[in-house]
């Protein structure tokens, strides 16, 4: 069985509060996006993601035209970009 089932009350402009048991969940806090999605009789709302793969690609490979890379090379572009983008300046 999974999560006991929470409530959230609608306002009449459509909002809703996101129980923080679900927001913990989820890893979601103020200017979240979340997506919503039928299946079937449900609505599944899951965290959207933030990246697409070419962001992913031009952030850490840069302009070069797309090719197979091998899985150490990729995690040293990874490894490289966070570096750079969390440096102390």
């Amino acid at each position: 069985m999974g999560m006991a089932w929470l409530r959230s009350k609608l306002t009449s402009q459509g909002q809703i509060s996101v129980p923080a048991e679900v927001r913990r969940k989820l890893g979601v806090g103020p200017g979240s996006v979340l997506e919503w999605a039928e299946d079937g009789d449900q609505v599944v709302v899951r965290r959207a993601g933030r990246f697409t793969s070419e962001d992913v690609h031009h952030a850490v490979f840069g302009d070069t035209p797309p090719r197979p890379r091998r899985l150490d090379e990729l995690r040293d572009g990874v490894r490289q970009h966070i570096a750079k983008r969390h440096a102390r300046r």
